[in-house]
């Protein structure tokens, strides 16, 4: 359970009435961007407070006529979901800056430079982004921002999305070490191995990525893996 010092206040405002719960900041970031968490762990006090610096409750009844129900998680999504969450400037710095890295390094690695094919340096995306004067949610999904964020820097800077299919050849030898960064750098649509040992794979991955997928096939495999854009 995270400590009282340590936690953030949720508040939910209906019918004139104010509820609130005490969760820690980064629990409640990663159930907005629509992970699970461990309510045991996220919830500083259990319970739904009308005024948590007071330490008053919110009564039953309010509760129950607020939120349809006194099961205390699933009025913990909603005060999450509809409410506002307290955090202090610090704090929200901290965890602005932590999401602004999060979308320019998701960026980079999905969207490319039509002019060159390549992707762009993070510094430029970060350049971008202050320069179209984009405001970070620090509770907001990395997929929604993006979003948002490509149509405002599309004007700024040449950038797109593309998706390429590329087969892949790997001999026996190195497709333990090759395994796992193609699966980190694209989507594995088909597989199968060959009667040597050597495995086939049909990939789908962000057209920027392609680069970075042979020079670190060419590397493990000293320059044998096979690669061919379908």
């Amino acid at each position: 359970m995270v400590s009282l010092e340590d936690a953030v206040i949720a508040r939910y405002e209906t019918g004139g009435n104010r509820f609130e719960i005490l969760i820690d900041p980064k629990s409640a970031q990663e159930y907005k961007e629509g992970d699970d968490i461990d309510w045991e762990d996220a919830i500083a006090a259990d319970g739904i407070w009308a005024d948590s610096a007071k330490g008053d409750r919110a009564p039953e009844h309010l509760v129950n006529d607020a939120f349809g129900t006194t099961e205390l998680i699933e009025i913990y999504k909603k005060i999450l979901d509809e409410g506002t969450i307290q955090l202090t400037a610090q704090q929200r710095n901290e965890m602005v800056d932590q999401k602004k890295k999060q979308i320019v390094a998701h960026i980079v690695a999905n969207a490319m430079n039509p002019q060159t094919g390549g992707p762009h340096p993070p510094q430029r995306i970060e350049n971008a982004i202050d320069e179209a004067r984009f405001s970070v949610d620090p509770m907001e999904a990395i997929e929604k921002q993006v979003e948002k964020l490509i149509k405002l820097i599309k004007p700024l800077i040449p950038i797109s999305f593309e998706k390429i299919r590329v087969a892949v050849k790997i001999r026996a030898i190195h497709v333990g070490k090759c395994y796992g960064q193609i699966s980190s750098l694209s989507n594995i649509e088909s597989e199968e191995y060959q009667k040597d040992g050597s495995w086939i794979g049909i990939l789908e991955m962000p057209a920027a990525s392609f680069v970075k997928l042979e020079d670190v096939l060419g590397s493990i495999t000293k320059g044998t893996a096979e690669t061919k854009m379908l």
